[in-house]
């Protein structure tokens, strides 16, 4: 380890050099005024004129990132808060809302699916970082352009395009090979691309395997005794026995392994009609919950011999067109019909028990996009379009006795019978350039969406009703105004709606989260709203110094939280041999969320810069039945990040400080969606950790991208999640490009 510390900084140093004696040219700075954004109206349009906030992670700051995954991508922006329960995990939180709360979006179409749960995810991770060419991030409702679910905002990723070429055959490529200390990584990627005049090839394969996950060494005194994987089970021969973890900072069972393909073609029909095959394929092996193989029960032993998700495989197949035209219907139209499977499963057996239990749940979605744009004049733009999805989800459970290899009938997630869900919806939007000063723009969406599912098997929970159906429809907008009073000022006032009709793991789960604890259907679960008003300052000096400020409040109405409830009257049911207190999902009258996120940036000369952003957030809800004010779930602390960057023509170094505030134990949520029980008596430590990293472009073939994660090695924990952070982590990265 040491050796490598001596290499780490010889090779900074000596690199740093070089690049200060070969180049001089000029680079990017981090102050664009004339930025690009799609995902707000889901067509190009310059940043200043949007009234949303937003932030874009372009390909050249991914690379310098080398994140492991999307997730850690998202986290290292500043700018999104990340949760996790197991190091195969990531659940991103915009604007204290989290998991079925926020959308995220692939090349134009919804992930969310109808098993989005409220609590935390680990989707994101099936997006391979490094095919993105670009990722946007839209803060606040944005149910207008994209409908159910973006309610704190919405994570548009968008991959790579096959590239054309022209008299010859073009071919390019990627390969590179990485290598992490604190939990062992090895990550092996290839891309290629074939481009002839008309027709394109985009392939890309991505291996990764990680290794278990090493904690910081360094303690606060307030967390010392705290989060240790002490104890770990091993099966042998069907008998399981606990043994002791030498290394108090290893966390046994966090490894895990990903296979990422992806495939593109393109064929260009003529100049205005492009066509394009996008599939997708993501699978890892178990990913073990981390934090459920560290619970211990009353007694000592740990609770559990055997938690994991099988397999998390993610396919995705569309079909898109894009069309330019100058007829009186539009100028621009993107027309998407994808299908989409996921499959979760999870499979659990306590300590020493020998029955295995299998819940296996499957979706399969079929969408269908268009989005079209009409210039009228050249002051007004008209985007319109409709949206069309379906979800089938099928569950199936079973308890295996490991000793005898018999199979009994279990308990699913959700209804054994399947369950539907379709959506329809229509958007438009106008924005209209008063003057050069002066921008107001505005938009409509109506939404018809209905679900359906059925409970063939009642034996393990006797439910009253043998059939869950809802229908509900849906109108949303915004409106939205900027003012610039200079090329250089921006004010944005923004008033916006969202919406969440409840999906089938609102409406119909049955689900034992945690030890005592009983989740159960809710079939009279209404869908959730939010009213948004938020105002945005920005200012830039002689394009040096860029300095903006944002502050939301966002209102919910039919907000649904997870609470104590009744079931036949009783407060309490005797469920799997213990009994266990009721929750379900319940609309509560009203509940807020309001916060305060601002930005500095300085480019100092076109090598230097700065930039800090921090973002604080508070929401509340109130419990009428008991007349008090309650935490709602997921708001993260105060967290932000600092960097100092370099870029230059050979070489890019960022230095920078990553930072969470503290999370006290008087606004944790009840819910449990918290996991009050990973944190201390004192609530969730402040933290911070300090990062460098470094990309060196040797030649015009070869680079290498190296980094130092969490310098000073701290343990910690971010709020809510249920495995700690890598310590002090030296990645290296060897990449060619031809």
């Amino acid at each position: 380890m040491k050796k490598l510390k001596i290499l780490f900084i010889f090779f900074a140093l000596t690199s740093f050099a070089f690049s200060q004696e070969e180049n001089k040219s000029d680079t990017n700075k981090l102050i664009n005024l004339d930025e690009v954004i799609i995902s707000a109206n889901r067509t190009e349009e310059k940043k200043k004129e949007s009234p949303f906030q937003t932030i874009t992670i372009p390909t050249n700051t991914i690379e310098l990132y080398n994140p492991q995954t999307s997730a850690d991508m998202l986290m290292n922006t500043g700018g999104v808060f990340v949760q996790k329960s197991q190091a195969g995990g990531g659940s991103p939180v915009l604007r204290g809302f989290e998991s079925s709360r926020v959308l995220l979006v692939i090349d134009g179409v919804r992930m969310n699916n109808a098993i989005y749960r409220a609590g935390h995810l680990q989707d994101v991770i099936t997006i391979d970082p490094n095919m993105i060419e670009r990722t946007e991030v839209v803060f606040g409702p944005s149910s207008t352009m994209y409908g159910s679910d973006a309610l704190g905002g919405v994570m548009h990723f968008y991959t790579k395009k096959p590239m054309f070429g022209n008299e010859k055959m073009l071919v390019k490529g990627n390969t590179y090979a990485r290598y992490s200390t604190a939990n062992s990584e090895m990550t092996g990627h290839l891309d290629f691309n074939l481009g002839w005049k008309k027709f394109a090839s985009l392939t890309s394969i991505t291996y990764s395997d990680f290794g278990d996950v090493q904690a910081g060494n360094f303690r606060d005194y307030v967390y010392d005794q705290y989060w240790d994987r002490n104890n770990y089970v091993v099966t042998t021969n069907n008998v399981d026995s606990m043994m002791k973890n030498d290394n108090r900072n290893k966390q046994i069972g966090s490894a895990y392994s990903q296979y990422d393909i992806l495939q593109k073609f393109a064929f260009k029909q003529n100049e205005n009609i492009l066509h394009k095959l996008n599939f997708q394929y993501s699978t890892s092996s178990n990913i073990n919950r981390y934090d459920r193989l560290n619970e211990y029960t009353g007694n000592g032993n740990l609770r559990w011999a055997e938690w994991y998700y099988g397999p998390q495989t993610r396919t995705r197949t569309s079909l898109n067109t894009e069309i330019k035209s100058e007829s009186k219907l539009f100028n621009k139209a993107n027309f998407i019909l994808a299908y989409q499977t996921q499959s979760q499963d999870r499979i659990t057996r306590r300590f020493k028990n020998v029955n295995k239990i299998y819940q296996m749940d499957d979706v399969s979605v079929i969408s269908f996009n268009a989005d079209l744009l009409k210039m009228i004049g050249e002051k007004q733009q008209l985007n319109y379009g409709l949206e069309l999805t379906m979800n089938n989800v099928q569950s199936s459970a079973k308890t295996v006795d490991i000793l005898t290899s018999t199979e009994s009938p279990a308990v699913t997630r959700y209804p054994d019978g399947g369950s539907k869900t379709s959506s329809y919806a229509a958007y438009i939007t106008d924005k209209f350039k008063i003057s050069d000063k002066l921008i107001l723009s505005g938009g409509l969406r109506f939404a018809a969406s209905m679900l359906k599912s059925n409970f063939n098997d009642t034996t393990f929970f006797p439910f009253p009703f043998k059939e869950v159906e809802q229908k509900s429809n849906v109108l949303t907008g915004n409106i939205g105004l900027v003012i610039m009073p200079t090329k250089t000022t921006k004010i944005s006032l923004l008033g916006s709606t969202g919406f969440r009709t409840p999906n089938v793991d609102d409406l119909t789960k049955l689900f034992n989260s945690t030890a005592g604890f009983l989740i159960v259907a809710n079939p009279d679960l209404k869908p959730e709203n939010a009213y948004n008003f938020e105002i945005g300052f920005g200012q830039t000096w002689k394009e040096m110094v860029h300095f903006s400020v944002s502050g939301w409040h966002t209102i919910l109405t039919n907000a649904m939280v997870l609470k104590d409830f009744k079931y036949n009257g009783q407060d309490s049911v005797l469920f799997d041999g213990q009994m266990s207190k009721v929750q379900a999902m319940q609309n509560v009258d009203e509940g807020f969320i309001q916060g305060l996120t601002s930005t500095l940036m300085i480019d100092f000369n076109s090598h230097f810069s700065f930039s800090t952003t921090a973002t604080y957030t508070y929401g509340r809800y109130k419990d009428v039945e008991n007349d008090t004010i309650i935490p709602l779930d997921h708001i993260p602390p105060a967290f932000g990040k600092t960097s100092l960057i370099f870029r230059s023509k050979c070489f890019d170094a960022e230095f920078y400080a990553i930072y969470n505030g503290w999370k006290e134990l008087k606004n944790y949520s009840p819910s449990g969606e918290d996991n009050l029980q990973y944190a201390t008596p004192y609530g969730m430590p402040s933290w911070i950790t300090l990062n460098a990293k470094i990309n060196w472009r040797i030649t015009k073939v070869i680079s290498m991208q190296t980094g130092l994660e969490n310098i000073m090695d701290t343990h910690y924990r971010h709020f809510a999640s249920g495995i700690s952070a890598p310590g002090r982590n030296l990645l290296v990265t060897l990449r060619a490009k031809f």
